[in-house]
């Protein structure tokens, strides 16, 4: 890190307080202007980068008759082409490094369940950059050196484990590398090593507190102090549901391979009011998902990423597919803050016309008496029409007529709420799929006629 952080121990937070000057790098003291003039120092090296080093991007910038020295502000970045996960297709598997292949010291890739996958490299310096904004996240999230970290995200061609592993290391932490699966070993290595801090995805994390309470031990009790959730959209409900079994601080963990992995940006446990972006090492624009034109903080739309310090992969206006608003800082003033991400353009899901995010099923879910936060949504078609189904599990102990009477408010606050008829199924409990990893909310049984 920059600078020095106090080790203070990691406790349930006050929210609204600010954190000490100690307690910020000296990248987060930055003001707006030097921010600004190191953003565009950088950005303008990273457009420079990429033409000189990507064919790829050297065509879709003379195509769009653009040339890295028209960035003359940081204005101008909106005047060159997004990039989107199938340009990194169309160029699998290492077409969009910018560096020789004995130059990149680490290779990553997305599971490639949806096509090819997309292929994500990093040097040396690189490495060293991503393990900085994950040690600042943790921090920001209440880590502190000396913490044990369970790191329960997955190892191997998936960012998560090994990004979360070197920042945790990065900051003075003592990782315990648990990786995903083996539940029921996981809930006794966390009760015999006692971590403070656990990183994980937050679906993950309820079937772990259901394991907990299966082998009778109550969560509240645990060593844990900070929860840090990623990988997947979860929303305020989530959130509320984890802290109250747990007893500790949820917090928000940003990132996507394309762009670097986990650590992009981060909730500060102060105030759990936004994800603050690393805006030194990662600039941020929404755009209006339809025609892409840049939107002005507070309205929400797709996020876009633009690096500004990697050098194997500088990925330019890649396109996320989330939708969220940027807003000032607050925490961490210097750095924007984005919305929690509680949907994508691609999740959405247009049933009979009206728009439906699995995050609105999900808050219901979580509301009702008598389930559990597992469900999942089923789409079929009958009769030339979409249906959907949501299959939720009962609690433990919810008897036929409360099941019956769940079912019933679920469909009702669907339709009040979100505007659409859905069928309901309750089902015992642990009857869905359990995942390790990002847990498959939607099954899409539909026919294309």
């Amino acid at each position: 890190m920059t600078a020095t952080h106090s080790e203070v121990p990691a406790t349930r937070r006050r929210l609204g307080a600010a954190p000490a000057a100690d307690d910020l790098t000296a990248e987060e003291r930055l003001s707006l202007d030097e921010l600004r003039a190191r953003q565009l120092e950088r950005l303008r090296w990273t457009l420079r980068h990429a033409y000189t080093n990507v064919p790829a991007y050297r065509a879709k910038f003379d195509a769009a008759g653009v040339h890295p020295d028209d960035c003359r502000e940081l204005a101008d970045l909106a005047k060159f082409p997004t990039t989107t996960k199938q340009d990194l297709r169309e160029n699998y598997p290492f077409g969009m490094f910018a560096v020789p292949e004995k130059d990149v010291r680490r290779i990553h890739a997305s599971s490639g369940t949806t096509g090819k996958p997309t292929v994500v490299g990093y040097t040396e310096q690189d490495i060293e950059t991503w393990s900085t904004v994950l040690a600042r996240s943790i921090f920001a999230a209440g880590g502190r050196p000396g913490h044990k970290v369970h790191n329960a995200y997955g190892y191997g061609l998936f960012t998560g484990g090994l990004g979360a592993h070197y920042g945790a290391e990065k900051l003075g932490c003592t990782v315990i590398p648990a990786s995903g699966g083996m539940t029921a070993r996981q809930v006794q290595i966390i009760a015999d090593f006692r971590p403070e801090i656990i990183m994980v995805t937050p679906t993950y994390m309820l079937t772990l507190l259901d394991e907990f309470e299966r082998q009778g031990i109550d969560p509240r009790t645990t060593s844990l102090k900070v929860g840090i959730f990623g990988a997947e959209p979860w929303t305020e409900q989530m959130r509320c549901e984890i802290e109250e079994r747990m007893d500790l601080d949820a917090v928000d963990i940003y990132g996507l391979s394309e762009v670097m992995g986990p650590g992009v940006a981060q909730e500060c446990v102060e105030t759990k009011d936004g994800l603050h972006v690393w805006e030194d090492h990662f600039y941020p624009e929404v755009v209006d998902p339809i025609d892409s034109h840049v939107l002005p903080d507070g309205e929400t739309g797709e996020l876009l990423f633009t690096s500004l310090t990697k050098h194997a992969l500088p990925i330019i206006r890649y396109r996320t597919r989330d939708l969220t608003a940027l807003r000032p800082g607050t925490a961490r003033p210097a750095f924007r803050r984005m919305d929690k991400v509680t949907g994508r353009c691609d999740d959405m899901i247009i049933l009979r016309g009206v728009n439906v995010f699995p995050t609105q099923i999900e808050e219901i879910v979580l509301d009702v008496d008598g389930l559990a936060p597992h469900f999942q949504l089923k789409l079929t078609r009958r009769d030339r029409m979409d249906h959907m189904t949501v299959l939720a599990e009962a609690s433990a102990g919810t008897g036929a007529e409360r099941r019956r009477a769940a079912a019933l408010e679920v469909v009702s606050r669907v339709k009040d709420g979100v505007g659409v008829t859905v069928a309901v199924e309750i089902l015992d409990p642990e009857s869905l799929e359990r995942s390790a990893g990002k847990l498959r909310r939607v099954i899409d049984e539909r026919q294309t006629p």
